[in-house]
C-alpha cells in the first residue's frame, strides 16, 4: 500500500523490543551511577587515610610514601575491579548452611589464600519464589553497611545458573547453634548477646534499613565471640513479605498442638529443639520471631524488629520462643494473640528485670520501648553495667574455641549438593530471558582486593 509523503505509520512495541529497551535504559543508568559511586567512595578514602595520618602526626617524609602507597592500592583496585571473578577463583571446601534458595560453602581464595563463606543462590528459584527484590536489597545492605555490627561481603557474581555472595567467614557459628547447644543462657550470658544485638539493630536502622527477619539463625558469632548481623534477605522497604502470604493461609480447623500446650517447659525446650533445624531449612520458615504488625496490612515500622529481640531473649532465658507450637500456622495464631499467649512458666526461674524488658519489647507497636529512640532500650535496668561503648573489645560471654582459620566445628554437617556442577549446553534454562533482572549485582570491596594475603593475626593458626 503507497503512503503518502509526510505520513508516519506507529506500530506496537513487542514484549522482547520493550525488555530490550529496558535493559538497555538500565545498563546505561547503572554505568553512570557506579562511576558516581566509585569517585565518592575513593575520594572518601582518600580523606581518611589523611584524617588517619594527621591523628599519627606524620612527617611529611612519611606521608609521601603513605600517599604512594595508597595510589598504588587505588590502581590495583582498578585493575582487579575489570577483571572477571568467577567460581575458578575460589576453592570450595565445605557445606556450612543450607536454606530455601541456596547453600553457603566455606570457599578458598586460591591467589591469596583467604577464606571466606560463599552464599549461592539459584536463580530459577529466586524467580519462581519472586525473591528478587529481596535478594537485591540483601546486596544493597551488604555493600552499603560497612560497620562492625554487620557481616561484610567482599564480592558478588553471578552464572547462567547461580548468584553468588563472597562474605567474611564467621568461624563461631550462629546463635541458633548455640542455643541448641545449651539448654539456658545465663542471665548475665543473655545480657551480653542483647546488648550487642541492640547495637547491631540500632547499626542498620541509622542506615535507614529494617532487618524484619531477625533470629538466632541470622545472629552469626566472630572468632572472639562477639554477634554480627547476617542474612537481609527480608530487608526494608520491601511491603510485600512473601513468607508472611503462607501464614495468613489458614485453615478453620480447630488448634492441632492441644498436647503440646499440656507440655511441662522440658518437654516443650526437647521438642522445640528436635523440630528447629527442619524450620530453619524450609522455605517458609517458622513465624516464631516475626512481629504481629508484619502480618498485617496495616504497615509497621523499625519496631518490629525489637519485637525479634524480645522473643529471642525469651528463647534465651526460658529454652524456648513464646509462642512455639507444633505447626507453623499454630505458632501464626499464637503470634497475633499474644495477648492471652505470651506467658512465662513457673518452673523456670527469670528475674523481674529480665522479664519486664521481654513485656516491654513484645509489646503493641505504639508502646514498645525503643519507640523514642534506642536510649530508652539502654538504660533499661537489665542493662545494668554494660559498657556500651566498648561491649565489642570487651571477652564474650561465651568464648569461641577456633583451632585454625578454616575450622567448622561450630556449625553443622551437610551432605555434598549439585549447586556448583556446570550447566549442560544442550538445556539452556528457560529463565536465561529473565537474566536482566540481576543486572548490576556484581561487586567488589577495596580492602577485598586490595589485603592481598593478609590474615587477621587472631585468626592464624596457634594464635587463637
Amino acid at each position: 500500500m503507497a503512503m503518502t509523503a509526510g505520513t508516519t505509520t506507529s506500530f506496537p512495541m513487542s514484549n522482547h523490543t520493550r525488555e530490550r529497551v529496558t535493559v538497555a535504559k538500565l545498563t546505561l543508568e547503572n554505568f553512570y551511577s557506579n562511576l558516581i559511586i566509585q569517585h565518592e567512595e575513593r575520594e572518601t578514602r582518600q580523606k581518611k587515610l589523611e584524617v588517619a595520618m594527621e591523628e599519627e602526626g606524620l612527617a611529611d617524609e612519611e606521608k609521601k610514601l603513605r600517599r604512594s602507597q595508597h595510589a598504588r592500592k587505588e590502581t590495583e583496585f582498578l585493575r582487579l575491579k575489570r577483571t572477571r571473578l568467577g567460581l575458578d577463583d575460589f576453592e570450595s571446601l565445605k557445606v556450612i548452611g543450607r536454606g530455601a534458595f541456596g547453600e553457603v560453602r566455606l570457599v578458598q581464595k586460591k591467589d591469596t589464600g583467604h577464606i571466606y563463606a560463599m552464599k549461592i543462590l539459584r536463580k530459577a528459584d529466586m524467580l519462581e519464589k519472586e525473591q528478587v527484590a529481596h535478594i537485591r536489597a540483601e546486596r544493597d545492605i551488604l555493600v552499603e553497611a560497612d560497620g562492625a555490627w554487620v557481616v561484610k561481603m567482599f564480592y558478588s557474581f553471578q552464572d547462567k545458573r547461580n548468584l553468588y555472595l563472597i562474605m567474611e567467614f564467621l568461624p563461631g557459628g550462629d546463635m541458633m547453634t548455640l542455643l541448641m547447644k545449651k539448654d539456658t543462657l545465663s542471665e548475665e550470658e543473655t545480657q551480653f548477646y542483647i546488648s550487642e544485638t541492640v547495637l547491631a539493630i540500632d547499626a542498620i536502622h541509622q542506615l535507614g534499613f529494617i532487618h524484619r527477619d531477625i533470629k538466632p539463625d541470622n545472629l552469626l558469632l566472630d572468632a572472639k565471640g562477639h554477634v554480627k548481623l547476617s542474612d537481609f534477605g527480608l530487608c526494608t522497604g520491601l511491603k510485600k513479605a512473601h513468607r508472611t502470604e503462607f501464614y495468613r493461609n489458614l485453615t478453620h480447623n480447630p488448634p492441632s498442638d492441644f498436647s503440646f500446650q499440656n507440655m511441662n517447659s522440658k518437654r516443650k525446650a526437647e521438642t522445640w529443639k528436635k523440630n528447629r533445624r527442619q524450620l530453619a531449612y524450609s522455605t517458609v520458615g517458622t513465624p516464631d520471631y516475626i512481629a504481629p504488625e508484619v502480618f498485617m496490612q496495616t504497615g509497621y515500622n523499625k519496631l518490629c524488629d525489637w519485637w525479634s529481640l524480645g522473643v529471642i531473649m525469651y528463647e534465651m532465658l526460658i529454652g524456648y520462643p513464646p509462642f512455639c507450637s507444633e505447626t507453623p500456622q499454630e505458632t501464626y495464631r499464637k503470634v497475633m494473640n499474644w495477648k492471652e499467649t505470651l506467658v512465662f512458666p513457673p518452673e523456670v526461674p527469670i528475674s523481674e528485670k529480665a522479664k519486664d524488658l521481654i513485656l516491654r519489647f513484645c509489646i503493641d507497636s505504639e508502646n514498645r520501648i525503643g519507640s523514642n529512640g534506642v536510649e530508652e532500650i539502654k538504660s533499661h535496668p537489665f542493662f545494668e553495667g554494660v559498657d556500651w561503648g566498648h561491649i565489642r573489645e570487651r571477652p564474650a560471654a561465651i568464648p569461641i574455641e577456633i583451632k585454625s582459620i578454616d575450622d567448622t566445628s561450630n556449625f553443622d554437617e551437610f551432605p555434598e549438593s549439585d549447586i556448583l556442577q556446570p550447566v549442560p549446553n544442550t538445556t539452556e534454562p528457560d529463565y536465561k530471558s529473565k537474566d536482566w533482572v540481576f543486572l548490576n549485582y556484581t561487586y567488589k570491596r577495596f580492602e577485598g582486593l586490595t589485603q592481598r594475603g593478609s590474615i587477621p593475626s587472631y585468626m592464624k593458626a596457634g594464635k587463637l
